[in-house]
């Protein structure tokens, strides 16, 4: 018999995301979700140890003392979503820049009259750590109650090496202190700070030389990401600044491809990053480079959708190129104001005709890929953490069709209720 302090019983669906668990999925196996009618599911301890049918439960399955049980009849239950693409710790805010896109300007000309990346930059090294860690903390509350479980946090808004030390180590405060998990990435390569910018490969020696050892010597950060674009950093800069990172132990992801063609994806593939971001851009070669050497596609559709772009990543012909595909909110102040994985599963099928099953297996256990969190999260199977949602909805494919509201009654992490009736039980 089974002992469980946590125990979740009656979903319409219970959707298991088990496995091909040797490998992020790819092509038709996105839309393999494992689903169990009448599921239910059992944990103890934070972790997973039995899923099945609720009859099956009744049979197999003993509650502690105290056990908590959700009853989750008529509703779907899934993983907690995982988001592996945010700039979660900035200071200030953009909403200025809006009004500026809707009257036409691009992306590159507000950066010109002195908004874009560097506004947030000015604004975050006056900021303090209690600041900072005040405002995530109000973000990540939000998005835990959209459902997500598990973010990636990136620096990139310090661009000096005092301010970017100051990001990484609230973010890791945050993985510590607050019950999401929150994976740290260094991007000291975000942008060319102002005071470098007559003199680009100075900033990149700045990377390499003192930022990147600091990092690694605090180990701060897991990834190292570089914002490789026309105007920014050169495939050439940003594979010294990959080579350096490597050094250190650090895992590599790129923002690729997102405002040109400039061989990001390719440059991916070569160096074997773990994911390649954006990809808007990303040509023919890229998308079969990437294929054969596993990187994962991070795909960002609000971003496209804020910005006006008119233009989405190719999700049709990832998927059938065989390149794995995960989905982000690209939560920051400039180019995407939204904490809602739920918006970003919507917008994968509306904007880039993918198929619901295929969105919510790039926004679970292909995320957890993504940040190399596959063992722990991203799909519920005895040994992983209880990380999971219950939806106010009779079955998956209600989480992309039903926008515009929080279907998300129940949010579980690490087996304890955190959000109970669509409210913060803390």
């Amino acid at each position: 018999m089974i002992h469980a302090d946590l125990i979740v019983e009656g979903a319409a669906e219970l959707l298991t995301l088990a496995g091909a668990s040797g490998h992020p999925r790819r092509g038709p196996e996105l839309r393999e979700l494992g689903i169990i009618r009448n599921g239910a599911l059992a944990a103890r301890r934070g972790k997973i140890v039995w899923v099945g049918s609720t009859d099956e439960r009744r049979a197999a399955v003993r509650p502690i003392p105290f056990c908590k049980l959700v009853e989750a009849y008529g509703k779907t239950v899934l993983p907690g979503l995982v988001d592996p693409h945010t700039h979660l710790v900035f200071a200030g805010s953009r909403e200025n820049e809006f009004a500026m896109r809707i009257e036409g300007k691009t992306y590159m000309e507000i950066a010109a009259a002195g908004g874009g990346i560097n506004a947030t930059v000015a604004a975050t090294r006056q900021a303090s750590k209690a600041d900072l860690a005040f405002a995530a903390r109000r973000t990540l509350h939000r998005m835990l109650a959209l459902g997500t479980t598990t973010v990636e946090a990136k620096s990139g808004y310090g661009l000096d090496l005092e301010s970017e030390i100051k990001m990484l180590e609230v973010i890791n405060e945050l993985n510590q202190d607050d019950p999401m998990s929150v994976v740290p990435t260094f991007m000291g390569a975000h942008e060319i700070p102002p005071e470098f910018r007559i003199h680009p490969d100075g900033y990149v020696s700045l990377v390499i030389e003192q930022m990147i050892p600091a990092v690694a010597e605090k180990k701060l950060a897991r990834f190292c990401d570089v914002f490789c674009e026309t105007g920014v950093f050169s495939v050439e800069q940003t594979a010294r600044i990959f080579e350096a990172a490597r050094a250190a132990d650090m895992e590599l992801r790129v923002h690729a491809d997102e405002l040109t063609d400039l061989g990001g994806a390719a440059m991916a593939a070569r160096l074997r990053a773990r994911t390649a971001d954006h990809l808007l851009y990303a040509n023919d070669d890229g998308i079969r480079a990437m294929a054969d050497a596993g990187v994962i596609a991070v795909l960002l559709p609000g971003t496209a959708y804020f910005l006006h772009m008119q233009r989405y990543a190719r999700a049709r012909d990832m998927i059938a190129a065989g390149v794995p595909i995960a989905l982000a909110t690209d939560f920051n102040p400039g180019s995407c104001m939204t904490e809602s994985m739920p918006l970003i599963l919507n917008l994968a099928c509306t904007q880039m005709r993918m198929l619901p099953a295929e969105a919510i297996a790039a926004g679970t256990i292909n995320a957890a890929w993504a940040l190399g969190e596959q063992t722990g999260v991203g799909s519920l199977e005895v040994g992983k953490q209880a990380d999971l949602l219950v939806l106010d909805a009779p079955n998956h494919e209600h989480l992309c069709y039903h926008f515009g509201v929080n279907l998300v009654d129940t949010v579980v992490k690490n087996g304890k209720v955190l959000v109970e009736g669509g409210q913060h039980v803390r």
